[in-house]
Order: C-alpha cells, then structure tokens, then sequence
C-alpha cells in the first residue's frame, strides 16, 4: 500500500507553506512546540550515549522544536516500518541502512530531500556517498531520500609480532599491498601451525561482492531496461584468489571458513593466524576484548586494479507523511554536522561522509588504526548491487550457498559462474515482470 495519497501530499506541501520554505519555525501559530520523533538504531553504548547527547543539546537549543529519542533495532527495524508506514505512525526522522531505502522510496513511504537538502551539509559529503542513497521514487524520477553518515570499509587486521617476525613489506595507506603481494605476504607467514589469513566467510556474499569492485567486478548489468547476472573475468578475481589461499597456498585458515565476522577472534588473539580481513568496526571488539600484551594493527585491504571498494551507508530519511518535514530537517543537519558526525562515528567505529568530521584529529590518530581506517573511506563507491531489484533473493536464495559450496571447493569457478547466472537470473526477472 502506497502512503503518498493526495491528501498526503497535500498536508506536506500545506506544512511546508505554514513553514515558509523550512525556516525551521513552529508550523503553527500558537506557542506549542513542535514535536518531532527520531526512530535511532544506535546499539552499542558510546553510539547510544552519543544519539542521546546530540538530541539533548538539540532541545536546549531549539526549544521550539521537541525532538524525542525513539530507540530501535536493527534485527526489525524494516517490518516495524512497514507497520507503521501504512498505519500512518511513522517517526518523523528514521535511521536506516541505504540498502533499504529503495524500496520504501519506490513505495512513497519516504520524503525525497532533493530540495530540502542545506548548502553546507550538501557540499560537506561527496557525491560517491549521496549516490548510495539516490533512487528512483516510483514515479521515474531519481531523489536523494536519505542523508547519509556513516559508512563501512573492509581493512585488515593484523597480529604485530607475526607481521613484523614474517619481514614482509608493511602496507600503508598510502602504498597497499596488491593482491598479488597480499597472497605472498600471507604464504610467507604460513609456517609452523599458524596460517596467514583467516577468511570468516559464513556470509560471504557482501564481502566478496564489494571487494570484486577492486578489479571492476560488478556482477550485474542493465541493458535495455533489464538487469541481469554476470559473473565474467572481473568477478571471478578476489573469489579464485580467496580459493587458491584456502585450497591452493593452504595459507588460510579452514576453520573459520563457517564462521561470522567476529567468531575467529580468540584463534587470532592465541596466534593462530596473523592476518584478519574485517569490516573497520570491529577494530572495536579487539581493541576492548585482546589480552594484555596483545599487539595488533590496522592495514588496509589489497587493491586490484583499483582500491575500489562498495560501500552502504546508515543514513536518516524524512517520513512522507511526516506534518513537519521542514523542522524534521533542519534537526537532520543539526545532528549530522561536522562535529557531530566525528561523535558517532567514534561510537560507532565507522567512517563519516563528512569530509570535515574525516579531518577531526579523533579520526586521523594512530591509536586503534584510526589513521587507516578514516583514510579508506576515499576509496567507497556505490555498490551497484543495492540499486538491484531482486537482490536480497538472489542473494539469500542464490549466491550464499552457492559461494559457501565454492569457498568450501565442493564445486568449480566455472560451475559456481553458472548458478549465480542461471539460478540469478529466473530469480530477477520476477522483479522485472
């Protein structure tokens, strides 16, 4: 059921009159303060104390525009919203992940910010970060339907002494091992009972598919209007080269092949294997969780023939039915400015668009591998995969356990290339009918 009715749009071009153009003023004539709810996904405790930090000082501030601090989760958060989308109950400003808002933008659940959208905030993040939330709102025309804040890189994590005991070059931000180099490093350090890489890969599909933009893999093209599967010579790059260290070099760790992200952290701590490819944030779990004397760093992930990597956003949308979109947001900006930006990031462990909150010296500092991190983020483009209608089936239903099999050498390069096409494609064009 779509929301944007007549009626709906009717009431938000009404507000936005009332408003004059989102002066950020009470849409009403009397001495009430606006109320807006703020639907926040925040978990771990330092994001949480900082959403409810930034919220606060918003409230002293503007005391005519209350905002309440609504907390969510992230294991519902979608069927919560599409609940409260029909029912007209929605928070007025929702924090999500981008991959999810086109859907609710096709479906008109959602405010296209396009007009809306300040100067400073706009020009303050760069466009490869504004595309991952830009789509087409149901009506042919493309829209920015959330801004965009947080956002994730893969890096790698490494044992020190192992490293440093291996003499293998050190890559830098700056200077990145090839993948060609990367393979090398983690041979030279198999050796005695230790492998060199630990691949948890029990969810393999975003891993793979965003580090296959390092050698221009994108796994799927449009023509004509139709969207297919593709699994050519630039896919098949960073899924042969994580094979051959499983099954080839043997220079990776076949235990935490079933794993998730975190489940190989007690073999890393006891030196099982030296080097831990990993989403930036979990540099958080190591940095609270190693034992004393434990020595770790941050490297950045190998490049191909580029160091693209795909990236999804956390973001914060506009409710189309929201009665104060122009207040809703003016506490948007408020919330995402430079300065607080570096807060949730640091909360968070991950990366802000901001390009001014990427220059705070929280953010720069070689504590915690910060400096690598933060430095990453130049090298995030839009995944092309979340602009693909059908993707979470063919990802779910297709390619996890068609991956999974591969990774555990079950089935060849040639014949996983031919599920993740075939199988792929009889689940997309049900999306296309």
């Amino acid at each position: 059921m779509r929301i944007k009715s007549a009626l709906a749009v009717a009431a938000v071009v009404a507000v936005a009159a009332a408003c004059g153009g989102g002066g950020g003023e009470s849409s009403s004539s009397s001495n009430e303060p606006v109320e807006i709810d703020f639907l926040s996904l925040a978990w771990q405790k330092e994001s949480v104390a900082a959403n409810k930090q930034i919220v606060a000082e918003w409230n002293k501030s503007h005391p005519n525009i209350k905002v309440t601090y609504v907390q969510g989760s992230w294991d519902n958060v979608n069927d919560q919203l599409v609940t409260q989308f029909a029912g007209g109950t929605a928070p007025d400003v929702i924090h999500n992940d981008s991959p999810a808002l086109a859907g609710f933008a096709t479906d008109g659940y959602l405010l296209d910010l396009s007009a809306k959208l300040p100067a400073e905030l706009k020009s303050d993040i760069p466009q490869s970060a504004w595309d991952t939330v830009t789509f087409d709102g149901g009506n042919g025309q493309q829209g920015v339907y959330g801004v965009p804040f947080l956002q994730e890189s893969q890096v790698i994590i490494a044992n020190k002494k192992l490293l440093d005991d291996s003499g293998v070059r050190v890559p830098t931000a700056g200077q990145p091992w090839t993948w060609d180099e990367f393979s090398a490093a983690v041979k030279k350090m198999t050796k005695g009972g230790t492998f060199g890489v630990a691949w948890p890969l029990k969810q393999p599909v975003n891993r793979t598919l965003n580090l296959a933009l390092n050698f221009g893999g994108t796994f799927f093209q449009t023509s004509g209007g139709k969207t297919t599967v593709k699994v050519g010579a630039e896919e098949r790059e960073v899924l042969q080269r994580i094979h051959d260290q499983l099954h080839k070099d043997k220079s990776a760790d076949p235990a935490a092949l079933g794993q998730g992200a975190a489940d190989p952290l007690p073999a890393f701590y006891q030196g099982k294997f030296a080097l831990l490819p990993a989403g930036v944030y979990l540099r958080q779990q190591v940095a609270e969780q190693a034992p004393d004397g434990f020595e770790w760093v941050t490297l950045p992930a190998p490049v191909g023939t580029s160091a693209q990597q795909g990236a999804v956003s956390q973001t914060l949308s506009v409710a189309q039915d929201s009665e104060h979109p122009d207040q809703a947001m003016q506490f948007i900006s408020f919330f995402l400015n430079a300065t607080n930006q570096a807060k949730l990031a640091k909360g968070d462990w991950l990366l802000p668009t901001s390009q001014k909150a990427a220059a705070d010296p929280a953010m720069t500092t070689e504590d915690n591998g910060w400096d690598v991190a933060t430095a990453s983020a130049k090298n995030l483009v839009v995944a092309p995969f979340l602009k693909v209608n059908g993707f979470d089936e063919w990802k779910n239903k297709v390619a996890t356990p068609a991956l999974q099999e591969y990774f555990a050498n079950k089935i060849t390069i040639d014949e996983v290339a031919n599920r993740l096409v075939q199988e792929g494609n009889e689940v997309l064009e049900r999306y296309q009918r």
